[in-house]
């Protein structure tokens, strides 16, 4: 229990530093940009609130605050901030001097640079140290098809490899990059077309589509899914003492390739196989290095989350894990397309996709706890935070008042009419657009809350250890 207790405090620790760090680096970047051009500075925080800690050097608030989200810069020259965001301005606009549009731009572009050189130096990391890849990554090829599903009555089969989507070639399962589980998601039409090779033949499905029940009237609106897996190797991480499985010799390590004498292509087959048939003994292939042998084995009632299901006692492992190099700029290019990808969805009539499906500061934090907690988790975090820097950067770059391209936006105003923008005027925009903006990260924020896997560390029956039923 204190073990438990120790690693959850070190993996929020280390989630604290990271998302801080893309934060506090985005708002260094128009620090060192207004000390350059000559700015009036007043201050610079790291973290909000009351604070901490303060001192005043060179006439700039260096200070610490109390609530551990991120950082700001008090650039009084610039377009006005609500003051919940940066505090009272110790200057009027009328005590300070003009500066060029050219200086306000080079401030406000300042930050998204920084972010996205941080997203570079990431992504080094990431080409040296390897990116932890599963077989999804790698793979079109399906591993299973879900019963009475949309997959199934189309007639797309284990084995099948995927060849593109709607016309869209496919060289992944997950992720949003040419990946098959994105364009499924982002059909528009009442069918979707599967071009898959089948036995050395290219053949096109038309597959239709469903959406599954939201958890609670209260989750996000469910998108678009037919019900497939991607094909993973079988790979036994344990076997429960005195089960079917230990019973029958199976070991740390052994691969399972067939089941009742067909091709298996996903564990997800084997739990099914299980539950539907918990009488009928069930006959396994498996390769222990270079052997192969058969095993056979009845599954028994065990006990699993309070309840008696009938399984054989196997704990799969994650299947086939390598380490990739992808390039610095392919990491980027990636992440920029990922973000143009989510805008197109975002602004298409007949997409399924809508503003709610985007992730707010809870689920960027609930995904960074996810990695910590992996095996894996220095590597996979800072592969996602390249795709969160990219991410930071072009959003900042939007010409929306308050952001860095809204400085942008007003500064070239203020160049195209020689004269600057009235104050009071800039003052009721960039506080009605904090509100907005902030509004809608409690709107996203609500349904990351229901997202919320309460029992972080668990793993669902699909994943890695877990009991074949």
């Amino acid at each position: 229990m204190f073990v438990n207790l120790l690693n959850y405090l070190l993996i929020a620790i280390e989630v604290l530093v990271i998302f801080n760090l893309l934060i506090i680096v985005h708002e260094l970047g128009h620090f060192l940009a207004a000390k350059w051009r000559g700015l009036v500075i007043e201050k610079f925080g790291i973290w909000f609130g009351r604070p901490l800690w303060k001192t005043k050097i060179g006439g700039i608030e260096y200070s610490l605050g109390c609530i551990p989200a991120g950082g700001f810069v008090a650039l009084p020259q610039m377009a006005p901030m609500p003051e919940a965001l940066e505090g009272q301005s110790e200057h009027t606009p009328a005590q300070l001097p003009q500066i060029s549009a050219l200086d306000k731009i080079i401030v406000a572009i300042a930050g998204p640079l920084f972010s996205l050189g941080l997203a570079f130096v990431f992504a080094a990391i990431v080409w040296i140290a390897g990116k932890p890849t599963t077989e999804s990554e790698t793979t079109t090829v399906i591993g299973y098809v879900e019963k009475d599903s949309p997959a199934q009555k189309a007639g797309l089969q284990p084995g099948d490899k995927i060849l593109s989507v709607d016309g869209h070639p496919v060289k992944r399962f997950a992720g949003m990059v040419n990946s098959v589980a994105w364009r499924v998601v982002r059909s528009e039409g009442d069918t979707i077309d599967f071009e898959i090779e089948r036995n050395g033949k290219v053949l096109h499905v038309a597959c239709g589509w469903t959406k599954d029940k939201p958890k609670s009237r209260f989750s996000r609106a469910s998108l678009r899914a037919v019900h497939i897996l991607p094909q993973d190797t079988l790979v036994i991480d344990n076997v429960v003492p005195d089960s079917p499985a230990a019973k029958a010799g199976l070991q740390h390590g052994d691969v399972i390739t067939a089941m009742d004498g067909e091709k298996i292509y996903n564990s997800v087959a084997l739990v099914y196989r299980v539950r539907a048939n918990p009488e009928k003994p069930v006959t396994l292939n498996v390769t222990r290095g270079t052997e192969q042998f058969v095993a056979t084995m009845t599954p028994v009632l065990m006990d699993a989350d309070g309840e008696k299901i009938p399984r054989i006692g196997i704990m799969w492992d994650l299947g086939k894990l390598e380490f990739t190099h992808p390039s610095p700029l392919q990491q980027v290019a990636d992440s920029i397309t990922t973000v143009f990808n989510t805008f197109d969805a975002l602004f298409s009539r007949k997409s399924d996709i809508k503003a709610q499906h985007l992730g707010g500061p809870v689920k960027i934090m609930e995904t960074y706890t996810r990695i910590f907690d992996s095996d894996q988790g220095w590597r996979l975090a800072l592969w996602f935070s390249v795709v969160l820097n990219v991410n930071l950067a072009l959003m900042n770059m939007l010409p929306i008042p308050v952001l860095d391209g809204g400085h942008i936006l007003l500064a070239m105003i203020e160049a195209v009419r020689r004269k600057p923008a009235n104050v009071r005027v800039l003052e009721i925009v960039q506080t009605a657009c904090a509100v907005l903006i902030i509004g809608y990260i409690l709107y996203v924020s609500f349904f990351d809350v229901q997202d919320l896997p309460w029992g972080i560390g668990r793993r669902s029956e699909t994943q890695q250890s877990t009991p074949a039923k």
